[in-house]
């Protein structure tokens, strides 16, 4: 049986295409016509005034905290229900990362938010905030919170370009934003990101901070420390292929979800990552729960038929790395990692060969 991967690259045909263009111009790396094409097509897709490939999504977190002035000791809050791409960042910058736990919605609790706010002794800089599995936060209570607050808001959109919260998209609401192209993103250029803002200073601080800070001399000149962390020209053409089908990724994804629901949505024990209301997710994973079942023992019966499948997140204060760290926890992530797994959301695959691990999930639940 060909394997189920839980999210692969799915080519939409032109990107070879556009990778001989790259090369017969020649302008390989590190930028070219293709990086400015991307940047555009994102712009244009998210309505953002202002955007910067990058080579990850970590670095444009990594870029967003030095841009916005945070450093030793500073308290960054963040998402705990998530991946260590997204708080890694805070570490070297030398902050203090203080975790949040998740509500009904799976994603960051405003009332825990406010929480934490009113109950540390130091008043945070900022909260990176993650929309997991493709789902939009509670936008507007975390949003009108971090205004009243005075605290940068950094939207972790890793997971969620396609997404949209009352028509806008995510990554567009807080001061800046960052999405994943890694290899198993709804859209993919084997590696790669993007920083977004509405402040077109900030990126271009950004830009110059991601081009190891020359300073506009003939020699080069460096009166401050950056990075190597912008996009080649070949990676940037592949992603200017992937947006031309980024809405039929999104379409499909979501059919992906809905068969599932629809096949063991009447299983008592299962419950699914349910849609904040005016939200429209582009469910890049399905993801369920069970109540009695093992997930562990799901996920071996799923790996007997060759289909991927993977545990939920494990919450950043449950890390070692962190367990020193403050965190405002009700047990939620807590639960939904010890109950949950990830299901094979592949968009080039059939609802016949989903039904494989409909059928083993079934007969494992009996």
């Amino acid at each position: 049986m060909n394997r189920l991967f839980l999210s692969p690259p799915h080519m939409s045909g032109k990107e070879q295409k556009y990778i001989a263009e790259v090369f017969t111009s020649n302008y390989i790396a590190p930028l070219g016509a293709f990086v400015n094409k991307f940047e555009d097509s994102i712009k244009s897709y998210t309505g953002s005034s202002n955007a910067l490939a990058l080579s990850s999504a970590t670095a444009g977190l990594h870029l967003a905290l030095r841009i916005l002035g945070i450093g030793k000791n500073d308290i960054v809050l963040a998402s705990t229900f998530t991946f260590i791409g997204s708080v890694s960042a805070i570490l070297y910058q030398n902050a203090t990362p203080v975790f949040i736990d998740s509500d009904e919605s799976w994603n960051l609790s405003p009332s825990l938010l406010k929480k934490a706010i009113a109950e540390l002794p130091q008043k945070p800089k900022a909260l990176i905030l993650t929309h997991l599995y493709g789902q939009v936060s509670k936008l507007d209570e975390i949003v009108a919170i971090c205004k009243e607050e005075g605290i940068y808001l950094i939207e972790d959109a890793a997971e969620s370009l396609g997404a949209s919260y009352k028509g806008k998209q995510s990554g567009t609401f807080g001061d800046m934003g960052v999405y994943s192209f890694n290899g198993n993103k709804i859209l993919t250029t084997s590696g790669g990101g993007m920083l977004v803002s509405e402040n077109e200073e900030w990126i271009e601080k950004a830009k110059f901070l991601s081009t190891q800070a020359k300073e506009n001399f003939l020699h080069y000149e460096h009166k401050e420390y950056g990075y190597n962390y912008r996009m080649s020209n070949v990676l940037a053409a592949i992603g200017v292929a992937q947006m031309e089908v980024l809405d039929e990724r999104v379409q499909r994804k979501r059919e992906i979800f809905e068969f599932y629901k629809q096949e063991l949505g009447n299983i008592e024990e299962i419950s699914f990552m349910s849609e904040v209301e005016n939200t429209y997710g582009n469910r890049w994973l399905t993801t369920l729960v069970f109540k009695k079942t093992n997930p562990l023992k799901v996920i071996k019966a799923l790996e007997n038929i060759n289909a991927e499948s993977r545990p939920l997140w494990k919450p950043m204060h449950m890390q070692p790395l962190f367990k020193d760290c403050e965190a405002f926890i009700d047990g939620r992530s807590e639960s939904l990692f010890n109950q949950g797994i990830c299901l094979p959301s592949p968009t080039s695959s059939s609802n016949q060969e989903l039904m494989r691990v409909v059928e083993v999930i079934k007969e494992v639940c009996q």
